[in-house]
């Protein structure tokens, strides 16, 4: 049995069920989910007032912290999954570093633009901690559709699966883990 951890890198716009994939992949494969958000909602919390914008200082903070938590748990050799909404030109220069550490296999989610609205519409509404992200300017259908589809994914020479989360997963939850372990 090889000592190389997996990390599963589940990506896509906001608003497609990345953060619900990670927990579910996570505890089905028996290891940690680091979420972006979850990140920015900590420190959030640990700073009291605060308004979110597009390029706020935790924001700006919250992007080392995400690769530098990574960085410790793959140096470890901990199996984990990271889930956030960044581009490729964030997610390659972060992931890089781990090409030689751990086998990357990155989960691409999608969902329709109009789907990935009214989930970040009923977020806001339902959670809080919300407050910690600038998502208001996503509001405007127009706007956000725009930005849905000129998403652009991590790409990197690993393997890759791409599943839609419109209703449930496609594949489905036991496939996407098959792949997660493809390997091991």
């Amino acid at each position: 049995m090889g000592t190389t951890p997996t990390l599963v890198v589940v990506s896509g716009p906001s608003g497609v069920g990345k953060t619900t994939l990670a927990h579910l992949l996570a505890r089905r494969i028996g290891c940690p989910a680091i979420c972006r958000d979850e990140i920015k909602e900590g420190m959030v919390h640990a700073a009291g007032e605060f308004t979110a914008g597009p390029s706020d200082e935790l924001t700006l903070r919250t992007l080392p912290t995400f690769f530098n938590v990574l960085q410790v748990l793959l140096t470890a050799g901990v199996t984990t999954v990271a889930e956030a909404a960044f581009q490729d030109r964030l997610w390659r220069p972060g992931l890089q570093p781990f090409l030689g550490i751990a086998d990357i296999r990155v989960v691409h989610c999608r969902v329709g633009a109009p789907t990935a609205l009214d989930r970040i519409q009923r977020r806001q509404g339902e959670n809080a901690t919300r407050r910690a992200h600038a998502d208001a300017y996503l509001g405007d259908r127009q706007t956000h559709a725009v930005g849905h589809h000129g998403f652009q994914p991590v790409r990197l020479d690993v393997p890759e699966i791409e599943v839609d989360t419109s209703h449930g997963y496609r594949p489905g939850l036991d496939e996407i883990v098959t792949f997660v372990n493809a390997g091991r």
